[in-house]
């Protein structure tokens, strides 16, 4: 990264997140003669910089606050970092209010409010870098995978040149103690150009990344040279489509829900003996399956739910009707009462249902999917007709027969279809693939497979009243 972005020279390297100066020592590593300028929120991690015998007059450029809320003048021909990997859940309102301005004097459009507070650094990072600078930064996958991310990327490409994106394999990870798929970014303040370096890394050596930078193809990295409209319409964390064939996608065949948010598991989702040992009904139970590790298997069978209540799992979900409390045995309204010291009905997802204790409806789905995993049986058929909490992504076939369930079972597990993941998914660390319901729906099926297990497309379908809307 330091090779590439201090390969014109500058007379000054910016990092608007130092940390211990990784990128400064690299920096010197490689001949760069220049000054160094940036941010750093905490002063002790400077400390750092000494240590890799970088002295304090050549870090005397270094502010101690916030990059993102100074009010920066300064343009920059060289910028490096790889920026604070902080999620949204950790952010305040009013910090959210802030970065979504700042998105939007930017982009003129502002971004999902799910985007972390590593794609804004990048944002005002590009503003304030130089004509004809260049930029590296390490991001997240997730910055290529959200909602707001095609028309983040599409503008960004309108008015600065991609240079390269390079992403890692598994055995090639920067990080590979984070469960985070991490993919470098370099970008000019230049006319942007109509073909885009997009590599593959293999092996966790520098060789490997200035093959990629330069595009090389070797022995330690895959490099291809992609339209840049063709990535910014495939994605620019996901594999050029090569070998693309005609298919059709799982929503011709199905519906997709995500699955039953409990609000409390612990109190909603029990084992056999804690509904024993509360002395309710069973009648006031429906059978449930949480965890994706408590099935291993491409078919979930009601001894697999035997197993795992032996075993001391949840299995049994409190399914109370709209009754009144006072109607209810009392052993039960014991229970609710139980609930309410803790506070349950004031938790956000709960106190919306009315009465708060109701479990969410689901009609239970002939196809289960793992939402996020590394596992090579995402599609699992319920033959145990449990229903599936937000582990678990419902799939409800059009033709509920069983053969047409079996039949789409085995197109989706097909290897064809499984690679396909890839294109509509979030990608995470070691190979972890997340997929939400509406881009489920898209997933595409290869024709070849469709014909050699002998499923046809559901041209017309009725759709369950209770799959267009959630019982409240």
């Amino acid at each position: 990264m330091a090779k590439w972005v201090t390969a014109n020279h500058p007379e000054v390297l910016f990092d608007p997140a130092v940390g211990p100066g990784t990128f400064f020592s690299a920096a010197r590593s490689v001949g760069f003669k220049g000054d160094f300028a940036g941010f750093e929120l905490d002063g002790t991690a400077l400390e750092g910089a000494y240590k890799r015998g970088l002295n304090f007059s050549e870090m005397k450029g270094i502010q101690i606050g916030d990059f993102i809320q100074d009010k920066i003048r300064n343009e920059y021909p060289a910028i490096i970092s790889n920026p604070p990997y902080i999620r949204h859940h950790r952010l305040n309102l009013q910090q959210k209010l802030e970065l979504r301005q700042l998105a939007t004097n930017f982009l003129g459009f502002p971004l999902d409010g799910r985007m972390g507070l590593h794609i804004y650094f990048l944002l005002k990072s590009l503003r304030q870098l130089a004509s004809n600078g260049r930029l590296a930064f390490l991001l997240p996958a997730d910055v290529c995978e959200g909602v707001s991310s095609t028309a983040l990327w599409k503008k960004i490409s309108e008015h600065f040149r991609i240079d390269a994106v390079i992403n890692f394999d598994n055995a090639a990870a920067p990080f590979p103690s984070l469960d985070t798929n991490v993919i470098l970014f370099l970008i000019s303040n230049r006319s942007p150009a109509p073909l885009v370096v997009w590599s593959h890394l293999l092996a966790p050596k520098t060789e490997a990344v200035l093959d990629g930078v330069y595009a090389r193809n070797s022995q330690l990295s895959v490099t291809h040279k992609r339209d840049i409209f063709e990535l910014l319409a495939t994605g620019l964390s996901r594999p050029p489509r090569i070998n693309i064939t005609n298919s059709v996608p799982l929503s011709a065949f199905a519906r997709v829900m995500r699955g039953i948010a409990t609000g409390a598991n612990n109190f909603f989702f029990l084992t056999s003996d804690q509904v024993q040992q509360f002395d309710i009904n069973k009648n006031y139970f429906k059978r449930a399956i949480g965890r994706t590790r408590d099935c291993r298997k491409d078919k979930l069978e009601l001894a697999d739910l035997r197993k795992l209540d032996n075993a001391g799992r949840p299995t049994w979900l409190l399914n109370i009707g709209k009754q009144r409390a006072e109607d209810l045995p009392a052993s039960l309204r014991k229970y609710i009462e139980m609930g309410e010291r803790w506070g349950l009905h004031q938790k956000p997802l709960i106190k919306t249902r009315r009465p708060w204790y109701r479990m969410e409806q689901r009609i239970v789905p002939g196809i289960l999917f793992a939402y996020l995993g590394r596992r090579d049986c995402r599609f699992i058929e319920n033959t145990a007709e449990a229903l599936p909490l937000t582990g678990f992504l419902c799939i409800y076939p059009w033709d509920p027969g069983v053969e047409h369930r079996q039949k789409l079972c085995r197109a989706l597990n097909h290897p064809l279809t499984i690679a396909n993941l890839v294109f509509v998914g979030k990608s995470y660390g070691k190979g972890a693939i997340k997929v939400e319901p509406r881009r489920l729906d898209a997933l595409e099926i290869p024709c070849e497979v469709l014909e050699e297990i002998g499923l046809k497309p559901i041209k017309s379908h009725i759709q369950p009243i209770l799959l267009e809307k959630t019982r409240r």
